[in-house]
């Protein structure tokens, strides 16, 4: 692979191109770096058994703690200000306690109920809404109350205008001829 990116390098200067005797001594690296890798795991591994093998549950402790990151695994560091993070088990979890609600929760709920203890009187007639909806529904129905006894009234005049004008052309005695 060319060394120098895709254009052809940095003002005008030539391509590098990498040999394959130096690709072969960079895989030949890489190889003996995994071997010194693979070894040293190994060593390493026996001599954890060993210790295990003889301290007994001294060091399972230590296998419980989580994997140390960075240099923690190698400078052991004793933060007061650090608080560790306790995993909690399902069992641990309560569930039935008193939950802490937030401001606006605890408002919202207010709200909530307000507006139903409002509604809840509202039905009942005890609200001055509620009075004044009543008090206009009383009148509205006096009115078409009156207004319907009104066109009765018409009605039956009418009708007894129209007999006595009949009665009085003598239309009630045609016959169809």
């Amino acid at each position: 692979m060319p060394k120098g990116g895709k254009k052809g390098g940095h003002k005008g200067r030539m391509r590098t191109y990498t040999s394959p005797e130096e690709i072969d001594a960079q895989m030949k690296e890489e190889k003996e770096r995994k071997k010194v890798k693979e070894e040293g795991a190994a060593v390493n591994d026996n001599q954890s058994e060993d210790k295990l093998t003889a301290s007994g549950s001294e060091d399972s402790d230590d296998e419980g703690s989580q994997k140390k990151k960075g240099i923690e695994g190698l400078i052991e560091i004793e933060n007061p200000n650090r608080v560790a993070q306790k995993t909690k088990k399902v069992t641990e979890i309560e569930l039935e306690g008193p939950k802490q609600l937030s401001r606006r929760e605890r408002e919202e709920i207010e709200k909530q109920k307000a507006k139903e203890r409002y509604m809840k009187m509202h039905l009942a007639g005890k609200t001055d809404q509620a009075k004044a909806d009543l008090a206009r529904l009383a009148i509205i129905r006096k009115q078409r109350e009156e207004a319907a006894r009104k066109k009765e009234e018409e009605r039956k005049e009418k009708d007894a205008t129209v007999a006595a004008a009949a009665a009085a052309k003598g239309l009630h005695t045609l016959s169809l001829k």
